[in-house]
């Protein structure tokens, strides 16, 4: 199962109807925290999420709205007895705040929770951990205080063609055989993986919060299968949205066009716009005037992960 479980969508403050931010990225047999807000822990509940489910949290930046769950969602790392170790990732100039969050109360820690404070050169994209089928990377955005983005990439790979394989004689426990060593020898002859597969590639996930366009934002979307995009203004408030160093849903959709992502959500919305489906068919509407698939999150929303490209497509990512 790959998709995203949307926790929250507020920017700043929570609403009637949306909670603070916090997204968990389910990947495979792996779940990521995305910036847990206030509130994350009781949403967590709602969505169905486990904390036990949870491998990694990931913040941006100390801002409130993406970070002041980190507290109670660590102490319910413990309470509900979390095998652990579960990584947390931070910008490394948050250090002090995210300390804090984590010893804000007493109580009994029994999940390890192991701190990788990250500090990537503006335009580069580094690698900052590794699942049993992805890489997680990230890259510096241009906020008001130290901010990076997160992106997660499966490596390409190959798909074996059912034909092919019975063509060849390769059946059963062979097809792994064969999986493994990348040529077989049957009846005679060598059986190589590239004559019975073809390319496959690597899904994708890209998540750019607060941030003006920059380098950073463009190389998180690029040929991302799913990218998450903060769109906090509309496009006529597009000089506050400069000015405090945010996103317009046009703007989002520029990036996720130009970057080739395949499927753009938007989230992160300004409370100034209120609430309701007119407000969101404004928000989808300008973001689809650049990018034909556009979804606006709404709390306790899934959005999956698109489907594999076709065979032989390969994406631009990292």
């Amino acid at each position: 199962m790959r998709e995203l479980v949307v926790l929250g969508t507020a920017s700043q403050a929570p609403t009637r109807t949306r909670n603070h931010n916090g997204y968990v990225l389910r990947w495979d047999d792996a779940s990521l925290l995305l910036d847990p807000g206030e509130g994350t822990q009781r949403q967590m509940l709602l969505a169905g999420v486990a904390s036990p489910s949870l491998h990694r949290v990931c913040i941006t930046h100390a801002h409130g709205d993406h970070c002041l769950g980190l507290a109670g969602v660590v102490q319910r790392l413990s309470l509900d007895r979390a095998p652990g170790p579960v990584d947390l990732h931070f910008p490394a100039a948050a250090q002090p705040y995210v300390t804090r969050l984590r010893t804000a109360t007493a109580f009994h820690e029994t999940c390890e929770v192991v701190e990788h404070p990250v500090d990537p050169a503006p335009g580069a994209l580094v690698e900052v951990g590794r699942g049993r089928t992805y890489a997680l990377s990230a890259a510096s955005l241009d906020h008001r205080v130290p901010t990076v983005g997160w992106r997660v990439d499966e490596p390409d790979g190959r798909t074996f063609l059912p034909e092919r394989l019975a063509a060849a004689g390769v059946g059963g426990p062979a097809v792994g055989e064969l999986a493994r060593a990348g040529s077989l020898r049957v009846g005679g002859r060598t059986v190589r993986v590239e004559d019975v597969s073809v390319p496959r590639a690597g899904q994708s996930f890209g998540f750019v919060m607060d941030t003006r366009p920059c380098d950073g934002a463009a190389l998180l979307a690029r040929g991302v299968d799913l990218l998450v995009c903060e769109s906090t203004f509309l496009h006529r408030d597009a000089a506050l949205a400069d000015e405090h160093a945010h996103l317009t849903a046009r703007q989002a959709g520029e990036l996720a066009a130009a970057a080739g992502a395949r499927r753009l959500v938007l989230t992160h919305f300004s409370q100034r716009y209120g609430h309701g489906d007119a407000v969101d068919a404004e928000f989808a509407a300008e973001a689809s005037a650049a990018h034909p698939d556009v979804v606006v999150a709404r709390d306790l929303s899934r959005v999956p992960v698109p489907r594999r490209r076709l065979q032989g497509h390969r994406r631009g990512g990292a």
